[in-house]
């Protein structure tokens, strides 16, 4: 299959190029710098150097590749999020999810492609209400904190646009927490844990579903031949709450236990976005993902994928980067 991967630098792309290559796909990345050209060439595709709200030279592109699918992995993240500031934070990748995907959904329908796959996130999007584990069929929050109500907004357009879209076969693939080479966990979560500015906020029951960074590339290779249009979470089996997960993450780490605090000092310190991410949360199941895409997760619990990754890999071998 000939496909067009948008964002084929970031976190998700340098898992997913090389596994698409690897499945014998015929690949072309798009990234906005040149200087990451060169590992895309080196992992077997064929570097486009553009930006992607720029209309057209996106439509140029993919065109040009004659796609038989295109897969939206476009995001702006950088490290931790302020969550006293949330939508600012999330505010460039708002945009890629919401103009970037109408510039990159109209290219891919110019181009014939018969498919299209776009990044989703779930997780805090989840409504905070009702059982602790959400499938695609549960509402996102109604009422989400204030400072989260435009990122939120983004993930329902895109869903939307991408589920309903004509003309094309589009799924929207809810990645969970990422976990991984390249990831925040691995880095800035990390470093914070050690220095025990992670504590858990009440009684940190809010549930985190989790996927390792090349699971959730595994998942969207799968999601090219698999899978009607629709939703789907792509996390692995063992939701869990904060206050099982951050404990044994630390005792991984060689940290010491996270402190605990009330909420009210929780939200002093992190608005009513980080108390509803600390208590409030829901985890979100994996079933209609492995059912119809026919994907299992090599990573099933975070309990196993965390020891993992804080090991490293093994010796003689390096991550990509």
């Amino acid at each position: 299959m000939r496909v067009f991967v948008a964002g084929a630098t970031g976190v998700i792309g340098r898992q997913l190029v090389p596994q698409l290559v690897e499945a014998g796909h015929t690949l072309v990345g798009s990234t906005r710098s040149s200087g990451k050209a060169g590992w895309l060439a080196d992992a077997g595709a064929t570097p486009a150097v553009l930006d992607p709200l720029d209309r057209a030279q996106v439509t140029a592109a993919v065109v040009r590749a004659e796609p038989d699918a295109v897969i939206h992995e476009l995001t702006a993240l950088r490290g931790r999020a302020d969550l006293r500031r949330f939508d600012r934070s999330f505010a460039e990748t708002n945009v890629l999810r919401t103009r970037g995907l109408d510039i990159l959904l109209e290219a891919a329908r110019t181009a014939g492609a018969t498919r299209f796959l776009a990044q989703s996130y779930t997780g805090w999007p989840n409504a905070r209400e009702g059982g602790p584990v959400k499938t695609e069929d549960d509402p996102l929050d109604p009422h989400p904190p204030k400072a989260m109500r435009e990122s939120i907004a983004a993930i329902r357009y895109l869903e939307a646009t991408v589920s309903g879209a004509e003309g094309i076969a589009g799924l929207a693939l809810r990645y969970g927490s990422l976990y991984g080479p390249g990831t925040s966990m691995a880095e800035e979560y990390a470093a914070t844990i050690r220095r025990r500015k992670f504590p858990v906020v009440g009684d940190g029951a809010a549930v985190w579903s989790f996927v390792h960074v090349a699971d959730a590339a595994a998942a969207t290779v799968a999601a090219l031949e698999h899978g009607g249009p629709g939703v789907y979470n792509i996390v692995d089996d063992d939701p869990a709450p904060v206050s099982e997960w951050l404990p044994q993450l630390a005792a991984l780490l060689g940290a010491k236990p996270p402190r605990r605090v009330p909420v009210w000092v929780g939200r002093l310190a992190t608005g009513e976005v980080g108390v509803a991410m600390m208590t409030q949360s829901r985890g979100s199941s994996n079933a209609k993902a492995r059912r119809e895409l026919g994907w299992e997760p090599a990573h099933p619990s975070w309990r196993s994928g965390f020891a993992e990754t804080v090991a490293g890999p093994p010796h003689g071998e390096r991550s990509a980067r």
